[in-house]
């Protein structure tokens, strides 16, 4: 029997999806490994992806997908002497596993969506079945859902609400036909969740057409935090305050504000064609012991870490830097995923 949506002011269906706050089990990434895709930038990617797996290590156990035999010997070289990894031969079409993978759950299942390439964008082979790899690694039963999501698209705060984007999951190029009150229905429903807040558009020239893991994050009890425009050149300043605004006038599933904390955007970024690029802090991993925050040589990147480091007073906060892995249109939490502690 499907789950009864609820209305603010009543008890939510139990959360399947805990808060990435919660306790894991281990932590999934993929390493970058097609030398076709990342061409010039493989060898940056691997030694960022890296460093986010030594520091992520301290507190987490990492399981590092490698697609071949040449990555798995940088990997390995890279990796020499860190504790606490795993490393899986498992084929993967890119690293973006938040969004191809599988979602854990507390209960000890896997959340498999549909993947079409971002809306038809990067289809590419084996990333319709790397989450389906994942599940059986970690030992997890799947439960497939009929729908196309990425695990970017949305945030949970793992007590009924949901934090997502109009321009990503209401895009007719995800699931035709898609109305909020449907949406609203289906990801409820995956998600063990009564309650979404709706945000507008995603940051210029992201090709995920608006994931909110780039925007906005729960990241403890009532409490969501996103971004601030750096610089009278930010080209998402009006999103950003649109963002910021929405939050502050949302309740969460059991009807209560948030406290909404705003930190500094990157700004103005340009890649070395000169095109803008959704280059953002927001997009930092919540590991057991340590958050590791992307950076991009930028003025922002220390007062971003400086903030975060506020926020998250029992975690270590590293701010690393992502400029290769921001070329393949990523950073941090868009190549993990967290296995919660099962309950």
């Amino acid at each position: 029997m499907k789950p009864q949506i609820k209305t603010d002011n009543e008890s939510c269906v139990p959360p399947r999806v805990p808060s990435e706050w919660s306790a894991h089990k281990s932590i999934w990434t993929a390493f970058p490994s097609a030398a076709d895709l990342w061409l010039e930038n493989l060898a940056g990617a691997q030694a960022e992806v890296a460093e986010m797996i030594k520091a992520l290590s301290d507190g987490d156990h990492i399981n590092v997908m490698v697609a071949n035999s040449d990555a798995r010997a940088a990997a390995e070289t890279l990796l020499a002497g860190t504790n606490n990894i795993t490393l899986h031969d498992v084929p993967f079409g890119d690293i973006w596993v938040r969004d191809t993978g599988c979602i854990f759950t507390n209960s000890g299942t896997a959340l498999r969506f549909k993947t079409n390439g971002w809306g038809g964008k990067y289809d590419l082979e084996h990333d319709d079945t790397v989450g389906d790899k994942m599940a059986a690694l970690a030992g997890a039963p799947v439960t497939n859902f009929d729908f196309v999501l990425e695990g970017g698209a949305v945030d949970q705060d793992g007590a009924g609400t949901l934090l997502t984007t109009r321009q990503c999951v209401l895009n007719e190029n995800r699931n035709a036909g898609w109305n909020e009150q449907i949406s609203t229905e289906k990801l409820c429903a995956a998600f063990g969740a009564s309650k979404i807040i709706w945000l507008g558009d995603g940051m210029l020239n992201d090709h995920t057409d608006g994931h909110v893991d780039n925007i906005a994050r729960f990241i403890g009890n009532n409490v969501v935090v996103c971004q601030r425009p750096s610089g009278v050149d930010d080209p998402n300043a009006e999103i950003f305050e649109d963002i910021a605004n929405t939050l502050r006038n949302a309740t969460n599933a059991a009807g209560e504000t948030f406290t909404v904390i705003q930190i500094p955007s990157p700004g103005k970024f340009e890649n070395e064609d000169g095109d803008i690029v959704p280059a953002s802090h927001m997009n930092f991993l919540i590991g057991n012991k340590v958050v590791v925050v992307p950076t991009y040589g930028t003025p922002s990147a220390d007062a971003a870490v400086e903030e975060l480091t506020k926020l998250f007073p029992n975690h270590k906060v590293v701010g690393l830097p992502s400029h290769y892995i921001l070329t393949g249109g990523g950073s941090f939490h868009c190549i993990t995923q967290q296995e919660p502690l099962v309950k």
